[in-house]
């Protein structure tokens, strides 16, 4: 019989959370190589642990409560029970061995408090903060796991992380008006005369389309933008970069004519494997 291995243990943890709840990014670390996975996973499941807070409370001060643990961990501030918590422990392992930067990390925490409250998006620049300090940071913090860090590698992940962060803004609009939450900005609505109630009543109206197709359009540039930033980035970096190929195949969806912007479309885990596998065989990600 052997012995349990706490650090075996915490990153079976760490790949089962990231599975259950985030399979795209779960689904992008199965090609590469077995440490730099284990290391994604650590900061995928981090991301995963900060997401799930608005789902796990009823009040804004618990979760804000729940997110403070993580700063403060990340500060120094939590010694014991960082170390009985597999997600604290594996990502404090992979800041260790990849010489990560805290501050991103904390910033994620931070930026997420946002989704606590009902208070709507205010603009498309308030948008694009949100996503650089939580999708385009994790795209960063990947690519340095995989590679040396360089500034072209930056610049990508910015646009790939607001591409990537519109897409899903789009494609959880039927959870977010149910939950009486609004990630589509209001700046973007009211230009297009559409109430908030309007969005969170579910009617598919064209005003209503024609700005989720104003935020598609936006997401479109921002992937033809990351799309040629991809040569400039040194290949073993570019597999931290291939959930763009899933954002590339949920734009599309979205932006069918035919499509009910408030009918949950899921897409099955074979279909997102599919298309990972394509991508990392394509000259785009390898050459």
């Amino acid at each position: 019989m052997t012995a349990a291995n706490p650090s075996a243990d915490a990153a079976a943890f760490c790949a089962d959370l990231v599975r259950s709840h985030d399979f795209p990014r779960y689904a992008s670390t199965l090609f590469v190589p077995a440490t730099e996975r284990r290391a994604l996973l650590a900061l995928y499941a981090f991301n995963v642990e900060i997401v799930r807070v608005r789902d796990q409370v009823t009040q804004p001060l618990p979760g804000e409560i729940r997110m403070q643990w993580w700063t403060d961990m990340l500060a120094g501030h939590v010694h014991g029970s960082a170390e009985g918590n597999p997600v604290a422990a594996e990502l404090l392992l992979t800041i260790r061995d990849f010489d990560l930067p805290v501050e991103p990390l904390s910033r994620l925490a931070e930026e997420h408090q946002f989704d606590l409250y009902n208070d709507p998006m205010p603009t498309i620049p308030a948008l694009e903060g949100y996503l650089s300090a939580t999708s385009s940071a994790l795209f960063a913090l990947a690519a340095r796991i995989l590679a040396p860090p360089s500034a072209e590698a930056e610049h990508l992940a910015r646009h790939a992380g607001l591409a990537q962060g519109m897409v899903q803004v789009l494609a959880n609009l039927p959870r977010d008006a149910a939950h009486r939450q609004l990630f589509v900005p209001q700046q973007l609505l009211e230009r297009h005369r559409i109430g908030m109630e309007e969005v969170f009543a579910g009617k598919d109206t064209p005003t209503l389309r024609a700005a989720l197709e104003a935020l598609a359009s936006e997401a479109r540039q921002h992937l033809a933008t990351a799309g040629s930033l991809l040569p400039e980035v040194a290949p073993a970096a570019r597999k931290a970069f291939l959930p763009l190929a899933l954002a590339r195949r949920d734009l599309a969806r979205l932006s069918r004519a035919d499509r009910n912007p408030f009918l949950p479309q899921p897409v099955s885990r074979l279909a997102t494997l599919w298309t990972l596998w394509r991508a990392s065989r394509s000259r785009e990600f390898t050459k």
